[in-house]
């Protein structure tokens, strides 16, 4: 899966490429994710503003994710188009997710945690 990644402070911005987060990338996606924080990044902020359909995989692929960065760091989301965010809604992950409108938006919650 295609995604590109951005150093902002102790932050790590990954964006995902691909418009689709499906049974095909969620593997794939999931893995690259876990190499990060296997590297070291605990936090980190995964901006979806170019995924325009996610499935289960997906959602269970962004679960995963989160278990893995545990309570010792931070995953947020932002960039959320209508059909990935009523997934979310639908599913009440956005009850377990903390998700944003804008990048922008999300740095300053994350930032303000300290």
């Amino acid at each position: 899966m295609q995604m590109e990644s951005e150093q902002q402070g102790d932050i790590l911005v990954v964006i995902p490429m691909e418009p689709r987060l499906d049974a095909a990338q969620a593997t794939d996606f999931k893995s690259a994710i876990v190499d990060r924080i296997n590297d070291g990044h605990t936090r980190i902020l995964l901006d979806l503003s170019h995924v325009d359909f996610m499935d289960s995989s997906g959602l269970g692929a962004m679960v995963s994710i989160l278990k893995t960065i545990g309570r010792d760091g931070d995953l947020l989301l932002c960039g959320l188009g209508n059909t990935v965010e009523s997934l979310f809604k639908l599913t009440r992950m956005n009850r377990v997710f903390r998700i944003f409108s804008t990048r922008e938006e999300a740095l300053q919650a994350i930032s303000a945690q300290g």
